[in-house]
């Protein structure tokens, strides 16, 4: 058997059990002894390199700056189970109800508020699927619009720090968490102003689909509502600036600042007399399924890259990916058309941990600033949240929404807003300075 075949085989039979559905930290693994094992058969592959497995996975489970996942994790869970994302959403919707779009505008502003108080894109999507479209439909916005909205505006936790995805991205890229997310941090903000623009664009050209509320709907108005609004934002802004200037003052590790962030969180909670302990349960029980889902998918991804490479199939993709035609341009063509067109089949974190290894290296060898290159693989990540069949956000958002509204109603309102999320992503590429402003 020709030795430069048996990397490209192990690529595409681990693409092969992943799409039959087998789950990817098992397949990652699975192909990896597999082709081990064959490789030793057939004298290609040192069984020796083996030994390094315990090694590298000791190292997976005492990387410092993995600990920040469970913590990020943790406080945007614990502000979603103690309802104060709740808070959020029906103060904000009482502030820019009297607008036409209003609810609409509330949902893109509570959406990159919670993305920054939680960097948890479920959380978000639950929460203003549960509390806000029944409020929209009820009076009278476009049913596609609202679905939309919703899960575009909940999956801004994927792009605006402190995300967890930016967390695994760093890590896989060998880049600062705290360049990832001061770079993500501009987009993020930009890719919400185009949300944003697009329902006021909406609201004046198909004013039917985006009605003001009715006076009889406003409850809360004058110096109540500016007081509410005062009791209500004060406390997760104070919680935001704490977690995210901590980080880009220097003066705390994300890590740190994730612990300091959950903390938070559990006092905002507290401070409402809504810390309970099935709160605290419930919010335990999803960090730890989460944080155990992304360490499976580590250690079978290190498995897969050890053996990947004792095969020399990293000198394969770097060597395909080098040579490609255009240089840097076309690096840039196949790693965003890879990227999302996985992205309407798995998740987007198993995503980042079978594509990064291969790209990054390729990137750094071109010369791409890796920051740069994470920040942009990041807005292509959030658009897997709404391309289906597969789009997690539109999952969250089907398995709260009422009845009469049907999934393909949810599908079709999510495509404007992948069209807006590519022109976000459009202007990450053309504009770099989006993203290194900072440095």
């Amino acid at each position: 058997m020709n030795p430069d075949l048996l990397g490209p085989l192990m690529f595409v039979g681990a693409l092969l059990l992943i799409f039959s559905g087998f789950p990817v930290a098992f397949a990652l693994g699975g192909t990896a002894l597999v082709f081990a094992f064959l490789g030793v058969e057939l004298g290609l592959f040192d069984w020796h390199l083996l030994l390094a497995m315990p090694d590298r996975t000791f190292g997976v489970m005492s990387n410092y700056v993995l600990l920040a996942i469970p913590f990020f994790i943790f406080m945007g869970t614990i502000l979603e189970k103690s309802r104060l994302a709740e808070d959020l959403l029906t103060t904000i919707g009482a502030v820019f109800g009297p607008l036409r779009g209003g609810l609409a505008l509330a949902v893109v502003f509570v959406g990159a508020l919670l993305a920054a108080a939680t960097g948890v894109v479920g959380a978000s999507v639950v929460a203003m699927g549960m509390i806000s479209l029944p409020v929209m439909l009820q009076y009278g916005y476009g049913k596609e619009l609202s679905t939309g909205v919703i899960t575009a505006a909940g999956t801004l936790g994927q792009i605006i720090p402190p995300s967890v995805v930016l967390v695994v991205l760093a890590d896989q890229l060998g880049v600062s968490v705290g360049s990832l997310f001061m770079g993500a941090f501009v987009p993020g903000v930009m890719l919400a102003g185009l949300f944003a623009l697009y329902t006021v664009g909406i609201a004046v050209f198909r004013p039917k689909l985006a009605p003001a509320l009715p006076l009889s709907a406003r409850s809360v108005s004058g110096r109540a509502l500016a007081l509410r609004v005062m009791k209500v934002m004060m406390p997760p802004l104070v919680l935001i600036l704490l977690v995210l200037g901590s980080i880009f003052a220097g003066v705390a590790t994300p890590t740190e600042a994730g612990a300091l962030g959950a903390l938070g969180a559990m006092g905002l909670a507290a401070a409402n007399r809504r810390l309970t302990l099935a709160a605290v349960r419930d919010t335990m029980d999803e960090t730890l399924k989460l944080t155990a889902m992304v360490m499976f998918l580590l250690i079978g991804s290190t498995a897969f890259a050890l053996v990947f490479r004792g095969l020399n199939g990293d000198l394969w993709i770097h060597d395909l990916l080098t040579n490609l035609p255009g240089g840097v341009v076309g690096l840039l063509i196949v790693a965003n058309l890879a990227i999302f067109l996985l992205g309407f089949f798995i998740d987007f974190f198993e995503i980042a941990f079978i594509v990064i290894p291969l790209l990054a290296p390729a990137a750094a060898a071109l010369g791409i600033d890796l920051v740069w290159f994470g920040v942009m693989i990041g807005m292509n990540l959030q658009m897997s949240f709404l391309t289906p069949p597969f789009g997690f956000a539109l999952f969250y958002l089907r398995g709260v929404a009422p009845p009469e509204i049907p999934t393909s109603t949810i599908y079709r309102g999510a495509v404007p807003f992948i069209v807006i999320q590519a022109i976000g992503l459009l202007l990450v590429i053309l504009f770099p300075q989006l993203v290194n402003w900072s440095y």
